[in-house]
């Protein structure tokens, strides 16, 4: 027997996933900008109420065919989306996005196990080394500081536990994909699930609604476009991509952050930047398959 490491291309689907994770990782400057002036839970709403009626009017035509299996499936997405993303946002009232980006990298390592758990299939030997080094990235890229000075108070438990949802929404979204629901349909659903669940939690948390700003507007109409797009392309991509290899990808969220950051003024440390490194190369180790070749057996001519 005889191996050898195969790198296989990135496919459209992984490509889009790239690409949506760099609209993503720039999202964290804006919220951080909204929650000075909106609550988590009003902002989380309009949010996704906003990309709710943005997937509607691009998937109209297809909206008169919805099926319960459609509106099951986008509840239970949408409930993950509006428990991540809001408890996320939460906790970005308090704790520092790096903080934050390193706590909320704890995803990372979960959703390889939880696919094991949910498929009673053991993922490849190099996606759970490219998780971990993924995630030592993401360890860098938060800095030793926050490391070692991490307390557990209100926002860091909050986006503690936001990695839960955050994890099963990719385990959900393979699953769906894999029984054949309506991409559009499930799309919509999900986004105006977590959308009205957002608003139903202000009283609960007793959140009162904000005074008008242009901030939280604009901040809330652009990132409900992100999020419609972003979501349309995880439902798409994931019908053919494992929940493993897209959760490398988006480990790069944080990287991209920190770009945006950059251009923003920002001036990113060594120690992150060699984090950023570990990141990318967390994502080529999960595109590695071990491939055996069995040797050709050689015939003995008997003359």
């Amino acid at each position: 027997m005889r191996s050898r490491l195969r790198l296989l291309r990135f496919r459209p689907q992984e490509a889009a996933l790239v690409a949506i994770t760099a609209v993503w990782g720039s999202t964290f400057l804006l919220v951080h900008w909204a929650m000075e002036h909106s609550g988590p839970w009003f902002f989380i709403g309009i949010r996704f109420l906003v990309a709710g009626l943005i997937s509607v009017i691009i998937f109209r035509r297809s909206m008169r065919g919805m099926r319960w299996s459609d509106i099951g499936a986008g509840a239970a997405i949408g409930l993950m989306i509006h428990l991540g993303y809001g408890l996320q946002t939460v906790g970005l009232q308090t704790i520092e996005s790096s903080t934050s980006g390193f706590i909320t990298a704890m995803y990372v390592p979960l959703v390889p196990f939880a696919q094991w758990a949910v498929f009673r299939k053991r993922p490849p030997a190099m996606a759970f080394v490219g998780a971990g080094l993924a995630f030592l990235g993401l360890l860098l890229i938060a800095g030793p500081e926050a490391i070692v000075t991490l307390s557990l108070g209100a926002g860091e438990v909050a986006t503690l536990i936001a990695t839960l949802p955050i994890a099963a929404e990719i385990i959900l979204i393979s699953v769906f994909a894999a029984r054949g629901v309506d991409l559009g349909r499930v799309t919509v659903v999900q986004l105006f699930t977590a959308g009205l669940l957002g608003i139903l939690t202000m009283p609960i948390a007793r959140e009162a609604v904000p005074s008008f700003s242009w901030v939280w507007v604009g901040a809330a109409v652009g990132l409900g476009a992100a999020s419609c797009v972003i979501q349309l392309t995880m439902n798409w991509a994931q019908k053919s991509v494992s929940p493993t290899r897209a959760t490398i990808i988006y480990s790069a969220e944080p990287v991209w952050a920190g770009v945006v950051g950059r251009i923003a003024g920002e001036r990113l440390p060594l120690t992150a930047l060699i984090g950023g490194g570990l990141v990318v190369l967390g994502i080529l180790a999960s595109e590695l398959r071990i491939v055996r070749r069995r040797a050709t057996p050689v015939d003995d001519d008997c003359s």
